[in-house]
């Protein structure tokens, strides 16, 4: 190996290390590049997505719809995605033998269903491209040199001294402050971290007899906010999941986070209807099936589970037919068709997917060449950044998005 090579350092092995790194080496085989994680698991996050199917991407024409689905990094997005979007994203991974299929969601996934094939992709691409990998290693030090360039200090199994022309920090979120402590001695401000992309942990939930239970559309409001969401809701054995909730957690990430994740959910289970209108349509069937037991004579395509539920909170007896329902039981009924009511007391991980609000603030990065305003040579991509999407593959597509950026302009590295 050429002592005068440059040598460009990744930090960190998920989805916007790797594409970092391969992005870098296939522009410029001088350069040597080096991907250092300091645990033994490379691309942990791409494994284990879209319960271990990768959820690659979101299929979308345009930056202007792409960025709709970022709670934070909308506006700073917009041109990073005319550079490299999800059409790129296919193309990209369709040139290495790998397709992707779209889901009647949006949602992109290869077409084997497998997320290895997605890290396998990765990999085979970073050995082709000859990125070195250099696992159980960590970077205790980053030292910008007067000349330009770093020093750089290297623990665990491939402990070292080394100088990098430039550096790319892919370190994913953190869930705590202090663990953003050595950028911030670099000189950058971090935007506080919190949860996004949650469920709602509800112990005394009324529907705790209900966990599977599921509805396709589903309005999820916390009240007394301007924050709701609309969408599949999922009844769990804890509380309440399922995309509308998720969502809602992303949008809400900072007010929920100051409410200590204590709060009431609002939930229309039939978003459709307007107490008014849905006072007519109940008229209207009384009318014509006056006869029919209200309890077992579920309506609007409600699962049988959750319509029973909410007719016998209610106070509507298994024996009540909708010809003799008293009025006073009708509207408790329609208040729980409208406005369900759960005290929401904390919050549970989706799965595994830890998904961080907050990071390195924007306004100090080139968002062109995901290149720091404040020390030169020094990148940054994926989740360490204060961007974070919604569930739908929209955090997979900011990290291979800013990863591209960040690899094809650390690829301008001259040698001395």
């Amino acid at each position: 190996m050429n002592d005068n090579q440059p040598t460009v350092v990744v930090l960190g092995g998920g989805a916007a290390g790797f594409f970092g790194a391969i992005a870098c080496a296939e522009a410029n085989p001088a350069l040597r590049v080096l991907l250092v994680e300091k645990t033994g698991k490379l691309l942990s996050k791409v494994r284990i997505s879209g319960g271990g199917r990768c959820n690659v991407t979101h299929a979308a024409d345009t930056p202007a719809q792409l960025v709709q689905h970022y709670p934070r990094g909308a506006r700073q997005l917009k041109e990073p995605f005319r550079q490299f979007g999800a059409l790129d994203t296919v193309r990209w991974f369709e040139k290495r033998g790998v397709r992707l299929k779209t889901e009647a969601d949006g949602r992109m996934f290869p077409v084997t269903d497998s997320s290895e094939t997605i890290a396998q992709c990765l990999l085979e691409a970073a050995r082709r491209a000859g990125v070195t990998i250099l696992t159980h290693t960590a970077a205790e030090t980053i030292s910008p040199l007067p000349s330009g360039g770093f020093q750089l200090t290297l623990t665990g199994t491939h402990a070292q001294q080394l100088q990098a022309a430039r550096v790319l920090i892919a370190t994913g979120g953190a869930p705590k402050l202090e663990q953003y402590a050595w950028l911030r001695q670099l000189g950058h401000t971090v935007q506080e971290p919190v949860p996004s992309l949650f469920t709602f942990n509800v112990p005394n939930s009324p529907l705790q007899e209900l966990p599977g239970v599921s509805v396709p559309r589903a309005r999820v409001r916390v009240a007394g906010e301007k924050l709701e969401y609309e969408g599949p809701v999922l009844v769990t054995h804890w509380g309440l999941s399922g995309p509308a909730v998720l969502k809602l957690s992303a949008w809400g990430a900072r007010r929920l986070h100051e409410l200590q994740y204590r709060s009431t959910a609002l939930i229309n289970w039939i978003p459709e209807f307007t107490e008014d209108t849905l006072r007519q349509h109940l008229l209207g069937y009384r009318e014509q099936h006056g006869k029919k037991l209200v309890v077992s004579t579920p309506l609007f395509g409600l699962p049988q589970r959750l319509w029973r539920t909410l007719a016998e909170q209610a106070g509507i007896t298994a024996e009540t037919r909708w010809q003799e329902l008293p009025l006073k039981l009708q509207n408790r009924l329609i208040e729980a068709l409208l406005r369900t009511s759960l005290p929401v007391q904390g919050k549970t991980t989706y799965k595994d997917e830890f998904v961080t609000c907050g990071g390195i603030s924007l306004s100090e990065i080139n968002m062109q060449t995901l290149e720091s305003r404040l020390v030169p040579g020094l990148h940054f991509a994926g989740e360490v950044l204060d961007i974070d999407g919604i569930t739908g593959g929209f955090n997979f597509q900011a990290a291979w998005t800013t990863g591209y950026l960040a690899g094809r302009a650390m690829s301008q590295t001259k040698a001395e």
